[in-house]
């Protein structure tokens, strides 16, 4: 009995999408491509319920004709490319009559086409491959084309998309990487009917500051390099103004957008010594190539290229880095030729001359005992944030009677009956303080300190998109601020932080809220982790006998006191035996 069969063309057409179309910001790409090579000098995103119900790209471009238009939703139906040997010089975004196949097969489909030089334009209805009207109509200059109720008749699939945040979080990116390629085009993103982005055409410089807020343009580099091989141009930012998170590395080859941990490598590279190895630098390279030199054919979603000589612009790539962060004084500089003690002001003449005041402490005392140098007082704050609680357990004595000993200011040595502890200082601080501020979100317990001054911190849109949906738990938290113009305004914080460590506790949130996908963790319980590593006593740090008491104490008031928020052991057993016998 033969059992090979081929598949309807309409299943045919969903499998295929699930290759193309993985998400609603999928479907945004692949309609924003094609208004690109349309000709559009005018493009328009319109979002409802995170890409879910609708997505609709408008358009100023050329048009289709009627006979065009149906024949745009047939599967590898394309005015791109003729022959094989097209695929090796695409200048266009799209080339494989993929996308609006797979759209029509997964959603929903309206679309209104004119022609320029035509009176009247198409108007095509689809769902599920099926065309259900096709008309003469009423309509302007360019394409519209709305997706409504994606994923409806893959119910499988619509499961498996992440939250409404996400998903908007998806779009955003994608609408910004397209926006960066192509600063010569208007283009507008209208989430729920507010206006999101309104950017005008301009220079590239100017829509980087467009899309990712006005602070940017004071840490942008300009790069510059042309070579036989590849054309660079585009920014950098300065190294002091990298982060923590990932988010605004952007590679454009040809004004496509392209992911590449090998050339990621090489800007990283470039910045050694410069920046932390947990940081990440910004930049914004556009590379210019001969479309001959790379395959961009190797992935469904067109976001991999492969290079003929991958390894030269690595080279390129890093040397302009360093050339450009040398050019601007950016990078730190000696100047052998010139000695600073001779470097002596002028005096302006008529100017007074002023007596040096010299300070002297009277209270000097060269024979007085050194006085210990301040060390963190955890002992107080442990009192002032009340979350020390009572101990039911064997070691609390122990704890209180043993001389505790602090090795490397790092470690801390606890002897108990027939056993050696040894304790991460560090680990069991984030233990106890992540359990605190667990406690604080689901009682919602709130402290708050209020700063003299208040401290500002600027987003990306993107980010502060974040940052408004966590305001809830940051409140609960004892954070105090308001949101405006891309920025918060930050009032009150937690007693035990301080504005030295806001930035970074901000941009670790952040960082872990755009790795939602991978880390399926609850936003309290991440929020709690981030304040605990961040505000926790860093090894390298000496605290005193009853500071020490204090922390293991609570740490063995915890609920899991052996293991550290990030999964890491806390304390080492040593049997006393077993040290015997190395002896």
């Amino acid at each position: 009995m033969d059992i090979i069969q081929l598949l309807p063309e309409h299943v045919a057409n969903q499998i295929a999408a699930g290759e193309v179309i993985g998400r609603p910001a999928s479907a945004v790409k692949e309609m924003l491509e094609n208004a690109l090579d349309s000709g559009a000098t005018n493009i328009k995103l319109y979002i409802k319920d995170s890409g879910k119900t609708l997505l609709q790209v408008v358009d100023n471009g050329c048009g289709m004709s009627e006979a065009d238009a149906r024949m745009s939703f047939e599967r590898h139906a394309t005015s791109k490319i003729n022959k094989a040997d097209d695929l090796f010089a695409i200048k266009t975004m799209g080339f494989r009559g993929e996308a609006m196949a797979s759209l029509a097969a997964i959603a929903h489909v309206e679309m209104k086409s004119k022609l320029t030089e035509k009176e009247l334009g198409t108007h095509i209805i689809i769902e599920g491959s099926q065309v259900k009207k096709q008309e003469d109509c009423s309509c302007a200059n360019g394409t519209s084309i709305s997706i409504k109720n994606l994923f409806y008749n893959v119910p499988a699939r619509r499961n498996f998309l992440k939250s409404d945040k996400v998903e908007t979080r998806h779009i955003i990116e994608q609408f910004s990487r397209i926006a960066l390629a192509n600063p010569d085009i208007n283009m507008s993103l209208h989430l729920d009917d507010v206006e999101y982005f309104h950017l005008e055409k301009s220079n590239k410089r100017q829509r980087i500051v467009s899309v990712t807020g006005a602070k940017s343009n004071q840490k942008l580099v300009p790069i510059q390099e042309q070579t036989t091989l590849v054309n660079i141009s585009g920014f950098i930012g300065k190294p002091e103004f990298c982060k923590r998170t990932r988010g605004e590395q952007y590679f454009f080859v040809n004004n496509r957008f392209i992911k590449s941990p090998y050339l990621h490598h090489a800007v990283k590279k470039a910045y050694d010594g410069l920046i932390p190895d947990n940081y990440f630098p910004s930049y914004f390279l556009y590379l210019d190539i001969d479309p001959k030199l790379i395959d961009i054919n190797i992935h469904p979603t067109k976001t991999e290229i492969k290079f003929e000589d991958e390894r030269s612009i690595y080279a390129i790539i890093r040397s302009a880095v360093k050339h450009s962060l040398g050019k601007y004084n950016v990078a730190p500089t000696i100047d052998f030729n010139l000695e600073t003690s001779f470097d002596i002001p002028v005096m302006e003449k008529g100017k007074a001359y002023t007596q040096p005041k010299v300070k002297v402490d009277t209270n000097f005392n060269p024979f007085e005992k050194e006085k210990p140098t301040e060390i963190f007082s955890w002992g107080d704050i442990v009192e002032k944030a009340n979350i020390q609680q009572e101990i039911e357990v064997d070691w609390t004595q122990e704890v209180q009677e043993k001389q505790l000993l602090q090795i490397k200011n790092q470690f801390i040595l606890l002897e108990g009956k027939g056993e050696l502890l040894i304790i991460h200082q560090q680990r069991a601080h984030e233990r106890v303080l992540f359990e605190y501020y667990q406690d604080l979100l689901e009682n919602k317990k709130v402290e708050s300190q209020q700063l003299a001054f208040p401290f500002n911190i600027t987003f990306s849109n993107s980010d502060y998109l974040l940052i408004t949906q966590l305001e809830e738990p940051l409140h609960n938290l004892g954070f105090s601020f308001k949101l405006k113009d891309n920025s918060i305004e930050i009032n009150g914080i937690p007693p035990e932080c301080t504005k030295e460590n806001l930035e970074a506790i901000f941009e670790e949130i952040l960082e872990q809220e755009k790795n939602d996908d991978k880390l399926k963790i609850a936003i309290k319980e991440k929020i709690a982790k981030v304040l605990a590593k961040n505000i926790a006593i860093k090894k390298g740090k000496k605290i005193e006998q009853k500071e020490m008491k204090v922390l293991i104490s609570n740490l063995f008031a915890c609920d899991l006191p052996s293991i550290s928020p990030n999964g890491k052991p806390t304390i080492i057993n040593l049997a006393l035996n077993d040290i015997t016998k190395h002896f």
